[in-house]
């Protein structure tokens, strides 16, 4: 009996030693993917959609001694060096060698090549063009056969899925943060953020799904059906499901480390105003319990 439970554990440990790779390996599937061009490309505008996000906080009234903080906060805390450790740690442990092997291929070649550009080209359209898709200011050429590709593609990648769990994490992130820079308990922030995430996970994912798919029409804009049911069938394979978890996983830690750093930034703000406040007593309000933000920030959209 003893020998046989020991040999199980070391099946278990052999196991998982072949399911991940190195951080070289996955460096190669991150540039191949150009994951760092997409996101740089949504880095710029989160600053000022951090502190509009916490400006419609009725609830906060925050100063414009605080938002600003909030501007300056997310300056430091989003950028790609920020992301990156975390994000290729996440996909290294999400991926195995046959995966890679197969994904390396997929990348390679002419529509995987294909789709990486149409993925660097709308993550580079900015805020704008995103919002004239959602009004149907800008109208995507389509049939019900395409939508309903489009659809399947949603699905394959569970890119709305994902979108709210970066939200809900980054928003989990920032008022962790932001309690431990202000030097406030940060169990109780962590919890009560965690049961806010939840309890708004379906309706996030609800109100989300329709403007993925409408994204996604128009990043694949410049792929044929033949393509997209080509790019389908990769993502539906065994190698393309992984790809995807990893994927995801990528993101969700990467930017849940800028959010952990924008809320550090932001509580080490607020207390040297809290300082401030009582050296000066009529200068400032005090700090507000500042949460995390009640509206989804924009993201990458996902393979």
């Amino acid at each position: 009996m003893g020998r046989f439970v020991v040999m199980l554990l070391l099946a278990s440990c052999i196991h998982a030693a072949e399911s991940t790779v190195d951080i070289d390996t996955a460096a190669k599937i991150y540039q191949a993917a150009a994951v760092r061009e997409q996101v740089r490309a949504s880095l710029g505008a989160m600053p000022e959609h951090m502190r509009s996000l916490f400006a419609r906080d009725v609830a906060s009234q925050l100063s414009d001694q605080q938002l600003a903080a909030i501007t300056a906060a997310a300056k430091r805390g989003f950028r790609i060096d920020v992301f990156e450790a975390p994000a290729l740690q996440a996909l290294a442990d999400n991926l195995d060698p046959a995966t890679v092997i197969k994904v390396q291929a997929f990348l390679a070649s002419d529509l995987g090549r294909r789709m990486v550009a149409a993925d660097v080209a709308e993550a580079s359209v900015g805020e704008e063009i995103s919002d004239k898709i959602m009004n149907r200011q800008i109208e995507v050429p389509s049939t019900p056969k395409r939508d309903l590709i489009i659809e399947k593609l949603e699905r394959a990648t569970r890119s709305t899925e994902s979108q709210v769990q970066i939200y809900l994490a980054m928003g989990e992130a920032v008022a962790i943060g932001t309690a431990i820079g202000s030097g406030q308990d940060p169990t109780g922030v962590a919890e009560r953020a965690r049961k806010t995430g939840e309890a708004s996970r379906a309706g996030l994912e609800q109100n989300m799904r329709v403007p993925m798919r409408k994204i996604l029409a128009y990043g694949y804009r410049t792929l044929s059906d033949s393509d997209l049911n080509r790019l389908l069938a990769f993502l539906d394979s065994p190698a393309g499901k992984r790809y995807v978890t990893a994927y995801n996983a990528s993101m969700e830690a990467g930017f849940s480390a800028m959010g952990k750093r924008t809320g550090e930034q932001l509580g080490e703000a607020l207390r040297e105003m809290a300082q401030a406040q009582l050296e000066k007593p009529a200068a400032i309000p005090p700090p507000p319990d500042i949460a995390a933000p009640t509206e989804p920030p924009a993201a990458p959209r996902d393979p």
